[in-house]
Formats: structure tokens, sequence, C-alpha cells
């Protein structure tokens, strides 16, 4: 049985880790201590952890189609960006899709 105080709405984790309102998404997860929230390609998490930049996270806003796990059959893939956020709130495209 789960204790009613243990369970944690996502939101919640979003809102501690301090996640944009403009940059959430479907899924939420925390990797190493960054945050990765939406469709974020396994590469760029990959080169996240390598680089270790002094941001909290990654977001690939919505779900665009072509991103991982949203690809497809007969649909092309649009245009996206992974966007990395920092505790001042700036954002900055931290690549692009496809490439």
């Amino acid at each position: 049985m789960i204790k009613k105080e243990s369970v944690v709405r996502i939101s919640e984790v979003k809102n501690r880790y301090k996640v944009p309102k403009m940059l959430r998404s479907c899924h939420t997860a925390i990797v190493d201590g960054y945050v990765i929230e939406g469709h974020v390609p396994a590469d760029e998490i990959i080169r996240l952890l390598i680089e270790k930049p002094d941001i909290i996270g990654l977001s690939v806003p919505g779900m665009p189609s072509g991103s991982p796990g949203m690809d497809q059959p007969g649909v092309e893939p649009e245009p996206y960006s992974v966007l990395s956020f920092d505790k001042q709130g700036r954002t900055r495209v931290f690549a692009t899709y496809p490439k």
C-alpha cells in the first residue's frame, strides 16, 4: 500500500527542480543531478553528462514528430530544438534536430 504522503506529484518535481513552465513537457527525469524534460535524444544526455555545463537541465517542450519515441511511419520529422535552462531561468539552444 502506498501512503498518501509518499506520493509525489510530477508538478512538484518540476517545481522543485525549477523547470520553467514554458519548457515543461510530458516526462521528467533526474539524471546525475540534471533535469531531463520531455523527449530529449540520448546523444544529448550523454553530451550533457560528459560536458557537465553549469545548467539545471535539458528540455524538448511538447512532443515534436521525429523526437525519440515520437517518430511515426509516413510522418515527416519536424525540426525541433533541445533547450538548456539554468538557475537564472535563461534558456539557450543546446542542439537542433534533425541534424
